[in-house]
């Protein structure tokens, strides 16, 4: 299946639906840095997920501004810096939720951060929708 194709299909799915498939996109790299960086570099967990979120946004941003909320048509470094302090927020929320689960709840690593990833979704997508995507008028 082309690209395009693949595409097209996927903006016919329900927008919450398209956000988790791009979050489930982002949320897979976050992992997948975080785990690298930890078991390849001995980075401590909580430093690795930084550097994972940035990486992540770049997924979410695109992901998000060409298929979940495309149809909003809100374009512009604007829309980066809103959604930007979106992910920001979302990940202040998620590095102190991801503290206590490892530091409280001594879970793994992985698992904590999977757990913390899903919690903070839901607000991440209402302020994406009506705040940071929204086509402003002229």
């Amino acid at each position: 299946m082309s690209t395009v194709l693949l595409v097209r299909r996927l903006a016919l799915l329900p927008q919450p639906l398209q956000f988790v498939l791009v979050g489930g996109c982002a949320a897979a790299t976050h992992l997948a840095v975080v785990a690298l960086l930890v078991q390849l570099t001995h980075m401590a967990p909580l430093v690795a997920n930084v550097l994972a979120f940035l990486v992540a946004f770049v997924v979410s941003y695109n992901g998000h501004a060409l298929l979940t909320f495309a149809s909003a048509g809100a374009r512009g470094w604007a829309v980066v810096a809103r959604y930007f302090a979106v992910a920001c927020l979302s990940f202040v929320a998620n590095e102190l939720l991801y503290a206590l689960a490892l530091d409280w709840l001594h879970w793994h690593y992985l698992w904590s951060l999977a757990g913390v990833l899903l919690l903070v979704a839901v607000a991440t997508f209402v302020l994406s929708k009506f705040w940071a995507f929204r086509a402003r008028a002229s």
